[in-house]
């Protein structure tokens, strides 16, 4: 099974059919066992990431244990097994869930671009950002700290594909993006350059000059 958890979180199977998975608290389990795929996670830990910024219910041990039978029921028993001294755990490998996906093949993306493949490089990293299908962890709670460093990976890989476009000659193609990206992040610097690299590339030196130039006053 996959597990996805950029954008809102779902399961697909083998043959890419999404499997149903129950409401947002049961989503929210699964969000936060998924971040930890194979590793036991405590049940208060997991009450307090369920009910993040709610009151948990009087018995939250045995809420918590009605939302794992019902993940249960969604996924199959030995995937969500009970953990030794309490707790549960994800029976899944790094590689089945989307996030840890995307960071292998941003960082081999932009491994590929440093050693001078920006064809290879291309392929990896439209592969990693295919992956996303909305904010990060849209279904946990308290997702804003561990999101925005999954935002920032997003955006540095980004960075790295419009690089590659540069390399393989595409500046036209990549100013677009450039442009929308850099009007929203002016103190950018690496963007800001490449967005100035691409205005040259694509034969606007005019406007090459007068990007440095509003950049250097801001």
């Amino acid at each position: 099974m996959r597990y996805c958890l950029l954008g809102p979180t779902r399961v697909l199977t083998a043959d890419g059919s999404e499997l149903p998975v129950g409401g947002p608290r049961v989503r929210a389990l699964l969000t936060a066992l998924a971040l930890r795929p194979g590793r036991a996670l405590p049940v208060a830990a997991l009450v307090d990431e369920v009910w993040h910024g709610d009151e948990p219910p009087a018995d939250a041990v045995a809420a918590l244990q009605a939302l794992v039978g019902r993940l249960r029921k969604a996924l199959g028993r030995d995937r969500v097994p009970s953990a030794e001294g309490g707790g549960y755990r994800l029976g899944a490998a790094r590689e089945d869930v989307d996030v840890y996906r995307f960071e292998r093949l941003a960082a081999e993306g932009a491994a590929a671009l440093a050693a001078g493949d920006p064809g290879r490089a291309a392929a990896l990293l439209d592969e990693a950002l295919g992956l996303w299908a909305g904010p990060a962890l849209a279904d946990l709670p308290d997702r804003h700290a561990e999101a925005a460093r999954w935002e920032a990976r997003r955006l540095d890989a980004r960075r790295a594909r419009l690089d590659a476009a540069l390399a393989l000659g595409r500046a036209a193609d990549a100013l677009p993006e450039l442009t929308a990206l850099c009007a929203g992040r002016p103190l950018d610097e690496p963007l800001q350059v490449l967005r100035i690299r691409a205005l040259r590339d694509a034969g606007r030196a005019a406007e090459a000059l007068a990007a440095y130039e509003e950049v250097r006053r801001t």
